[in-house]
């Protein structure tokens, strides 16, 4: 039971849940989880780590622990293929024939992962870290009832040493597709809901050496009329996972998977009824397609499936959620310092909601038609351009916000195929990654951002450096500033001198520009010159971040 109340109290220790309480306990954000269950979840319900996500793994520094759970992909290509048994595929044949490994991200982000996590790893390293920073995590504690009010929120939780009560004055609410929190505030879903029959997921451990060749693969569909299913990887060793469906109109139901009869499947998968098969757990699941119709009610903020159910072609689903995480913990935690204004807060919905809506979209497509996501090259961009698809880049890093939260928002993409037309450094989107020298250490642009605004100016832009300053008085909040020139840095300036003019100018910035970056490293403002700005520099930036942060008039 918990000796003190928490600034934040977020209901649902996953992976959303646990990733909100390392995003805020990061920015020393008082914060409790609240988890019904009595431990975290050995059975994995996803795989893939989008790349937005690993640029956020990388900001709270646990980026390197997660790939060294990861999957080792980087031995070939295989990512999804059809066999009926997987005794029947030649997967050395199959690995040496599929395009060259090529990690389409690793030119547009900092770091990648080695291959596929499963999401239970992930969500240990979360949870080590978020204690390790001070948030508080109680498992086998169940919400049952809140209350708002003006100053706040009270929780009444049910936990092993009996009820206590919480007062916050924020929750979070990141208790699952069947949101208690949701329903309770009365917040309707909309989208297709129940999608297909459901599935059975087994996890079981085997060595299948002898038929994988240790070739690494991402999917495994398998065909034969025993045991249609399909095998993903654990481990990549001794762990894995199959999944069938079973017909609720012809009469049958998970029950009928006793851990006898996923053995027998798994055998006849495998095409090795033979092969020694442990199983570990068995998990009924249905894929599922909604989203809610408000992301937030007062001082309650949904997160993660409680805000959205993405089927899981495309794997938008979990890192869609994280994302959310994110948005909202560094906005939550500039309002609880007196950073920015409550008004600040209205901009997750208005940034968020769109986004979940099209993840939902692309993955239904792909769900209509896998190919869009599994199939590569110009056939695969003829495909997705007569479905409408995006391109999977595009869904994990090309999207733009719309909100208060930006200036001259530019929400169009450039291109639903290349992500790299859409990291351009206009108002809304990603900040461009780029390697660049920082006193001599390569650093990514991705990594100047570190839960603060951040300013990066031309190397004739020195204007804006005295400007930076009282804008920072003003906002209360610290402001990073960073030049970006060739050559050597001004005598006089003190600061961060970043070689890289020419990746400034190819965002059609001059010498004299900046541009001004939120802590989630999405471009907030830019300013081409200081001759594109009306009024002098200091008032401009001070104007500039006081309506990001919500206040409309300046500080006395």
């Amino acid at each position: 039971m918990p000796n003190s109340d928490p600034e934040v109290l977020v209901v649902g220790g996953s992976t959303v849940g646990l990733m909100t309480a390392v995003f805020l306990s990061r920015a020393n954000v008082a914060t409790l989880v609240a988890e019904r269950r009595s431990a975290l979840p050995e059975h994995p319900r996803a795989m893939g780590v989008g790349p937005r996500t690993v640029e956020l793994l990388r900001a709270a520094g646990i980026a390197d622990e997660v790939d060294a759970m990861c999957v080792d992909m980087s031995r070939g290509n295989l990512r999804m293929f059809s066999t009926p048994t997987l005794a029947q595929a030649d997967l050395g044949a199959l690995s040496q024939a599929a395009p060259a490994f090529d990690d389409e991200y690793r030119r547009l982000t900092a770091q990648t992962l080695r291959g596929t996590c499963p999401q239970g790893r992930l969500d240990q390293v979360a949870l080590t870290r978020a204690s390790a920073s001070g948030a508080r995590t109680v498992f086998g504690t169940e919400l049952l009832a809140l209350q708002q009010d003006e100053l706040g929120v009270t929780a009444r939780l049910l936990g092993p040493q009996g009820h206590f009560e919480v007062r916050c004055q924020y929750l979070v609410a990141a208790d699952g597709a069947r949101s208690s929190v949701r329903r309770a505030l009365g917040i309707a879903t909309e989208g297709p809901g129940d999608l297909g029959d459901p599935l059975i997921s087994v996890l079981f451990r085997a060595d299948l050496d002898e038929l994988t060749g240790g070739w690494p693969f991402l999917v495994c569909d398998i065909t034969t009329e025993q045991a249609p299913g399909g095998l993903l990887p654990v481990d990549g060793r001794r762990e894995w996972i199959y999944h069938t469906r079973y017909r609720t109109a012809a009469g049958q139901s998970a029950a009928d998977f006793t851990a006898d009869r996923c053995r027998a499947l798994i055998g006849a998968a495998l095409g090795r009824p033979e092969v020694p098969v442990e199983v570990v757990s068995i998990l009924p699941w249905q894929v599922h397609g909604a989203v809610a119709r408000s992301f937030r009610a007062g001082r309650v903020f949904l997160a993660g499936d409680a805000a959205h159910v993405v089927p899981p072609v495309g794997a938008f689903g979990m890192n869609t959620g994280i994302a959310d995480a994110h948005n909202l913990a560094w906005k939550l935690a500039h309002v609880l310092r007196g950073h920015a204004d409550e008004a600040l807060l209205e901009t997750y919905e208005a940034e968020r909601l769109p986004v979940a809506r099209t993840a939902l979209e692309q993955s239904m497509l792909r769900l209509a038609d896998p190919a869009l996501h599994w199939t590569t090259g110009p056939q695969g961009a003829r495909a997705r351009a007569a479905a409408g698809a995006l391109n999977a880049p595009v869904v994990h890093l090309g999207y733009r916000y719309d909100s208060a939260a930006v200036l001259d928002p530019a929400p169009l993409l450039p291109s639903p195929e290349d992500v790299e037309l859409d990291l351009d450094g206009a108002p809304g989107s990603r900040l461009p990654h780029q390697w660049i020298d920082r006193d001599g250490e390569p650093v990514s642009t991705l990594d100047l951002v570190d839960y603060r605004f951040t300013l990066l100016v031309g190397p004739q832009g020195g204007a804006w450096l005295d400007a930076a300053g009282r804008a920072a008085e003003y906002l209360a909040a610290p402001l990073d500033v960073h030049l970006i020139g060739d050559g050597e840095a001004p005598a006089d300036h003190d600061g961060s001198w970043i070689h890289k003019d020419s990746w400034f100018k190819g965002m059609g910035i001059e010498a004299s520009g900046a541009l001004l970056v939120r802590p989630d490293g999405f471009v907030a403002w830019r300013a081409d010159s200081l001759d594109a700005v009306t009024g002098d520099p200091a008032t401009v930036l001070q104007e500039s971040l006081g309506r990001l942060v919500g206040r409309t008039s300046q500080r006395p």
